[in-house]
């Protein structure tokens, strides 16, 4: 508590208890007046409850030092240094507080700064609040205050050069702000910032702080080292390399190799199970990158089935693949390019898999376990011919990042708090990437995306009626769901219109229901493996051979993965109503992929054949087994998690743990099974080697013989330069086609000659090694002058320049 009188400026300490009964013996008596807080100019900040000043009578009766100061008894009777000297004794309590002196003070009627005196010790509490007295109800004063505020401020009544108006050596210089826990260097530093001078005499305080840096910075922990950008560089790359994903897709990408081995062995030269769909696929990807560099606008106006217009749409299309296409040139490029996309859609397939099971509540191994019985199964390595229908890695890679999207999953339900749009914006893309890469396995998805917003929309209004309360969805997501949708339809429309035209131009090429019929499988090839599984190939011969058309109707999925799924109906960490909805789905694909095997399809196939724009299209519903095959391996999933959780569970209550390791190796077994049902014995046939005679034919040109076979083996060859061809390979045959081979039967003679030259056709290409059995192995040497066109045999072929 501070305490002044009117007009004076001046301030000292009150003394109390001991340090009054002292302060008593040497004053002159006067009794000491109540302090007064200072408060001039209304600043905020208020002066510590130490530095309080004695009374003006008090001040009168004191002994003067040398320079003008006065010098007040301690309780231990020693004399305290005046002004000149400096206050330099330190106590704990300013030890214990760090603050309080840093405050500059002002007198109560003055209005000057300084006319408070300071002290190196504090208050009990650390500091006075609102100018109120300290614990003890007095300020400890070890140290004096000025006679007058005014006179001694500084020499000849000149401020101090550090720009205060004097005041005592432990003030800081004006800027420091109390507080800063360094209570053993501020007085040394305002004292050498002060501007005043000391008398010689007294230099006894002055050796006893010296101006050396503080001796317990000594003592401190040393500060940890900053990393380097090398260091920190090198820390992110390793958490990226051990992270969940980036283990999980090199995993994929390894097991693709192993199990689609010898695909890469001899990558240029061949192609798995045969070279007749698999040419037909590698020319597409070629002929999309090609022209998307060269002449987008002429895409679906392809070099081959010339002069038809549209026939790049006669089939489907891979136009996903198209960046991968843009590199290389050539036929052996060509097949490079498919073998390794071949790898990559089983390594796409998986991680998909992987990825929402994990999405949906999965364990590691569990999800695994999907991801592997998914791309591996079974029933398609019937379809090792058929990359579009192996490139199905994207429908449940984008079922992943839209439930990630919409912070839903089948173990947790929806959670608001885990939404995020990027996702959903993400998930739309790679659905819509899914379904450029043809309808054949694209239109279901699309069929199924629109069928499940419209489900959640009405189970979200259903529950906002039902309890009159809204889950939290936000209008970010919305418009994610509202943009993403609108480019998904808009990609499945600019793939649909020429799909259309192709119907209309053909519409003989439309499917009918005894086209189906003929592919439809029956009960038993959802037990029934192809040829090429190395587990169950040549058990299954006999059962192949009672099947119609067996590449299409042998579909087993595995029975680990049947044994798996059984289990996953009992014990799983999914929900029981969970599981009864996938074994409806299960049960509900069967039906469909059977075509009209079940009930003639008057309750399945037929309806949507009938009803769904595009899906007459679809020849084969054997391919609906993608879907039961996916829901098989969340059933399994979800049995295989709950396996692992309750070993992690025992082998926690152990002590020691054995037999742990055991156990946890033990719930791979599920794992295990699936990749070995999964093994192969596909055939790598080589590729027929491009004639030179194509190289140097001048388009529009024919190579004969023609069929729907050796055509696809023409499309490939095209790939150098991408001349125009009339030959061509597909889902039909056009009807020009058709009359071009049926006239070029009795190539060369004038009719054949006419017709193709009406066509633009400019040369024409005998293969000599493919006459055996055929017309040609007779006329191909025959005289050509009289028919006004050139012949020329170049290595193994005869080209004729029409």
């Amino acid at each position: 508590m501070t305490t002044g009188q009117p007009g004076t400026g001046k301030a000292r300490p009150t003394p109390t208890g001991t340090d009054a009964e002292t302060r008593s013996a040497s004053a002159s008596g006067t009794p000491a007046q109540p302090a007064r807080t200072s408060d001039a100019s209304g600043k905020a900040s208020a002066p510590t409850a130490e530095t309080t000043a004695p009374s003006a009578g008090a001040v009168a009766d004191q002994p003067r030092s040398s320079d003008g100061g006065t010098t007040g008894a301690t309780t231990s009777g020693e004399p305290q240094p005046s002004k000149g000297g400096g206050a330099k004794e330190e106590t704990a309590g300013d030890a214990a507080t760090g603050e309080g002196d840093g405050r500059k003070g002002s007198a109560a009627t003055g209005g000057t700064e300084g006319g408070t005196a300071t002290s190196d010790s504090t208050a009990k509490d650390g500091s006075a609040k609102d100018g109120s007295p300290a614990k003890d109800g007095t300020a400890k004063a070890d140290s004096t205050a000025k006679a007058d505020s005014t006179t001694n401020a500084g020499k000849d009544g000149a401020p101090a050069k550090d720009g205060t108006d004097g005041g005592s050596e432990d003030v800081p210089v004006k800027g420091t702000g109390a507080g800063n826990g360094r209570w053993w260097s501020r007085g040394r530093r305002a004292g050498r910032t002060g501007g005043q001078a000391k008398p010689d005499g007294d230099t006894k305080t002055d050796e006893a702080k010296p101006d050396d840096p503080d001796r317990w910075e000594a003592f401190a922990s040393a500060p940890e080292p900053r990393p380097s950008i090398v260091t920190r560089a090198g820390g992110a790359v390793g958490r990226f390399l051990i992270h969940e994903w980036t283990l999980a897709t090199l995993g994929t990408l390894a097991l693709a190799v192993l199990m689609t081995w010898p695909t890469l062995r001899y990558p240029r030269y061949t192609l798995p199970q045969d070279y007749w769909d698999p040419s037909l696929q590698a020319w597409q990807m070629a002929w999309s990158g090609h022209i998307l560099l060269a002449e987008p606008a002429r895409l679906w106006q392809s070099n081959t089935f010339f002069p038809e217009l549209w026939s790049f749409a006669f089939s489907d299309t891979l136009l996903g693949y198209a960046p991968a296409g843009m590199l290389g040139s050539g036929p052996e490029d060509a097949v490079l390019r498919y073998n390794i996309m071949f790898v990559l859609a089983h390594a796409l397939a998986t991680l998909g898999g992987y990825a929402l099971a994990r999405q949906l509540g999965a364990g590691r191994i569990g999800a695994a376990v999907a991801g592997v019985s998914y791309a591996y199964a079974p029933w398609l390595l019937a379809q090792a011919g058929h990359l579009h229908v192996l490139s199905n890695g994207g429908i449940p890679l984008a079922l992943a990042m839209l439930a990630r999207g919409h912070g839903w999953s089948l173990r947790h339900g929806y959670r608001p708090e885990r939404r995020h749009d990027g996702w959903v914006y993400a998930g739309w893309l790679v659905a819509a990437w899914q379904l450029s890469l043809g309808f054949g396995i694209g239109l279901p998805f699309a069929y199924f995306l629109a069928c499940a917003v419209i489900v959640t929309a009405v189970l979200y209004y259903a529950r906002r009626l039902r309890t009159g309360q809204a889950a939290p969805f936000g209008r970010r997501l919305f418009l994610a769901d509202l943009l993403g949708g609108l480019f998904f339809a808009g990609v499945g429309l600019l793939m649909a219109f020429p799909f259309f035209k192709v119907t209309e131009l053909h519409p003989y090429a439309e499917r009918t229901i005894d086209d189906i019929s003929i592919f439809s499988p029956p009960a038993s090839g959802f037990v029934t493996a192809p040829a090429e599984s190395r587990i169950w190939g040549g058990l299954h011969e006999g059962a192949r051979a009672a099947l119609p058309w067996h590449p299409e109707m042998t579909l087993l999925p595995g029975f680990v993965l049947y044994a798996l799924a059984a289990g996953g109906l009992f014990f799983s960490v999914w929900r029981l109503r969970h599981r009864l909805l996938l074994l409806a789905g299960v049960l509900g694909t069967m039906a469909f992929a059977m075509g009209t095997r079940f009930f003639d399809g008057t309750f399945t196939y037929v309806p949507l054949f009938e009803h769904l724009p595009g899906w007459n299209g679809l020849r084969t519903p054997g391919r609906l087994m993608l879907w039961t095959t996916l829901l098989l391996g969340l059933l399994a999933a979800g049995a295989v998690t709950a396996l692992t959780d309750r070993v992690r569970e025992l082998t926690a209550q152990r002590i020691p743990s054995w037999p742990g390791p055991w156990l946890r190796t033990a719930t791979l077994l599920p794992l295990l099974l699936v990749a070995v049902e999964g093994l192969n014995t596909t055939p790598h046939p080589v590729v027929p080697t491009q004639p030179a005679a194509m190289r140097s034919a001048e388009g529009p040109l024919l190579v004969l013989p023609s069929n729907q076979s050796l055509d696809q083996h023409v499309m490939l060859w095209s790939t150098s330069g991408f001349p125009d061809v009339v030959n061509g390979g597909s889902g039909f045959t056009p009807r020009q086609l058709d009359d071009v081979r049926r006239v070029s039967q009795s190539f060369p003679d004038q009719t054949s000659v006419d017709y193709l030259r009406t066509l633009g056709v400019r040369s024409v290409v005998l293969l000599r090694g493919q006459v055996v059995g055929t017309p040609w192995e007779i006329t191909i040497d025959a005289p050509v002058e009289s028919l006004g066109i050139s012949r020329q045999e170049i290595d193994g072929a005869v080209v004729y320049r029409l």
